[in-house]
C-alpha cells in the first residue's frame, strides 16, 4: 500500500515571510536544491511556470542552505 508522505506545502512566497528573508533571493538559494532537499513545484492555470514551494523538510534543507550562504559571504 502506497502512502503520501507529503502532507502539507509551504509555497516560497509564506517561507520568505516567515523566515524575514528576501523571496528573490530565497529562491536562487532554493534553486540549488533537488526534490530530495523538500522541494516541489506547485502547477496551475494561473501559474504556467509552476510555484516553488517546500515540504517541512524542504523548510528545514533551505535554513541549511541560508546558512550555507552566509557563511560563504563572510
Amino acid at each position: 500500500m502506497h502512502i503520501n508522505k507529503i502532507h502539507s506545502v509551504q509555497t516560497i512566497a509564506l517561507v520568505a515571510r516567515e523566515l524575514g528573508e528576501d523571496e528573490d533571493w530565497l529562491a536562487d538559494i532554493a534553486a540549488e536544491m533537488e526534490p530530495e532537499d523538500g522541494l516541489i513545484w506547485v502547477y496551475s492555470v494561473e501559474q504556467e511556470d509552476g510555484i516553488m514551494a517546500f515540504t517541512e523538510f524542504g523548510v528545514e534543507s533551505l535554513r541549511n542552505f541560508i546558512a550555507i550562504h552566509r557563511d560563504e559571504m563572510k
